[in-house]
């Protein structure tokens, strides 16, 4: 078949023999190369508009990405085929331009098997991301192990290519040679000066088996709370509430210790802290509560995880920790402002005095003697649905800001 295809572009030949003789051979290759792309456009045009292939959604998908690389691949091989018939070129010529043929076409193919593969995973990835299922930690894991090893194999497919294409050239196996044969010293100097490189791999590796962070994910980085964007081959993509991208080696994830708030489920509790007065009645925090989480969107509804307390107390006031949950990191965050907001509201309108005060008093040297001066003592709170206060006469001075 070869030899027929080489016959006839020496029939091509002659179409050009009233040039010069390299003008001739440079014009035929030129020539073929000419036809090859057009047979390429006419067969990329036809193949989706097959009644069979035209069906399935990934046939035009893959010509359309690939049109690139097969047409460059299929006229580099017509030229490379068409050589012998370029009788107007010296052999060394010749020789050259097979090695710079051979290489190219090496090149065109590697990195279009790397393109097949990404357009393979790609879908393979969108399909899972839109499939409706409730376990979605394996689904982020899942996103995250095609992730990472797809980039090692892309580099590893593209370094082996390089390697392979350069292999054609007669002065290059004699440098690859020499350096075979030393290959201790060299081992030693490429190992100390990649050792970054090489210590970011070996974690992109680990982390795509062991999956300390996955896609998605919720981590505290240097106070900021960032979400796993991507995970490249040697660095991480973080992004954070408010679209700044934090830029991080991939071994660093390996090597430090962070907070991880999705490791395990995306679920998180909602943690709110309130500092009240010592006179402030829980039973009636406790119904605010109850009454006021049910009008939080973001709660999850799940009251095993609803909670108030006191927390702690000091000498002026109490801290009551308000505890609910929430199905992620930005519902959290709403479900503990809402719950504030609300729960200050409720205590401002209807039990204003377990605002927190700073009490004041001048008192005698007796044991019955009252506070002193009358004046500086503010006067009892009034409240509006329920009359004047009848407790106890408690002295409250000076509101803290």
């Amino acid at each position: 078949m070869r030899s027929g295809y080489v016959e006839s572009m020496y029939g091509v030949r002659h179409w050009f023999d009233w040039l010069p003789a390299p003008l001739a051979s440079v014009m035929l290759l030129a020539f073929v190369a000419v036809v090859a792309m057009l047979f390429t456009r006419l067969i990329t045009g036809l193949i989706p508009r097959l009644p069979g292939l035209g069906r399935l959604p990934i046939v035009p998908t893959l010509v359309r990405e690939l049109r690139l690389p097969i047409r460059i691949l299929l006229m580099l091989m017509a030229a490379s085929a068409a050589l012998p018939a370029a009788r107007g070129l010296s052999s060394d010529t010749l020789g050259t331009l097979g090695k710079i043929f051979a290489c190219l076409i090496i090149l065109t193919f590697g990195f279009g098997v790397i393109r097949t593969f990404r357009l393979a995973t790609d879908g393979y990835l969108n399909r899972i991301t839109h499939r409706e299922t409730a376990d979605d930690i394996a689904v982020r894991a899942h996103q995250t192990q095609i992730r990472v090893l797809r980039r090692l194999i892309e580099i590893t497919v593209g370094v082996v290519t390089v390697a392979i294409a350069l292999m054609v050239f007669p002065a290059v196996q004699k440098f690859g040679f020499s350096l075979f044969a030393s290959a201790g010293a060299a081992s030693l100097v490429v190992g100390l000066s990649a050792r970054p490189a090489l210590s970011n791999l070996i974690a992109g590796i680990q982390i795509a088996i062991t999956q300390p962070i996955r896609m998605e994910d919720m981590l505290i980085l240097n106070g900021d709370w960032a979400y796993v964007e991507e995970i490249n081959a040697t660095y991480v993509v973080l992004r954070t509430w408010d679209k700044r991208r934090y830029i991080v080696p991939i071994a660093y994830f390996l090597e430090n210790p962070f907070q991880n708030w999705t490791h395990s489920s995306p679920s998180l509790i909602a943690s709110v802290f309130l500092w009240l007065d010592y006179r402030t009645p829980m039973d009636r925090i406790r119904q605010f509560l109850d009454e006021e989480i049910v009008h939080c969107p973001d709660w999850d509804q799940d009251r095993a995880n609803l909670a108030c307390q006191i927390a702690d107390s000091n000498a002026e006031v109490i801290s009551i920790r308000i505890i609910a949950g929430a199905a992620g990191a930005n519902q959290m965050w709403n479900v503990s402002c809402d719950i504030r907001e609300r729960i200050l509201r409720r205590i401002r309108d209807e039990i204003p005095e377990c605002i927190p005060r700073r009490r004041t008093a001048l008192v005698g040297d007796g044991s019955g003697d009252d506070a002193w001066p009358e004046a500086l003592v503010s006067p009892r709170i009034n409240r509006p649905d329920r009359g004047p206060y009848t407790g106890p006469d408690l002295r409250i001075g000076t509101q803290r800001g």
